[in-house]
């Protein structure tokens, strides 16, 4: 069974952080390539005790907000 999961990658201080946006996993890399094959890593670890949420296509846009 294969699952097709979003992630977020930003840039925070010396690090790429990916985030899963259909389940609460998130990890860490030097590079983005590294932070999105660890979050593959704990992403399979936690499907080992997890089972399968019922996936909804994730839509993303950006935001622009001004504030003060």
């Amino acid at each position: 069974m294969s699952l097709y999961l979003t992630a977020a990658i930003t840039h925070e201080d010396d690090w790429y952080v990916a985030r899963c946006l259909d389940v609460e996993v998130t990890s860490q890399g030097e590079t983005v390539e590294a932070a999105l094959a660890n979050l593959r890593e704990a992403l399979e670890l936690y499907f080992e005790d997890q089972p399968v949420p019922e996936l909804h296509e994730v839509m993303t846009a950006p935001i622009r907000l001004d504030v003060a």
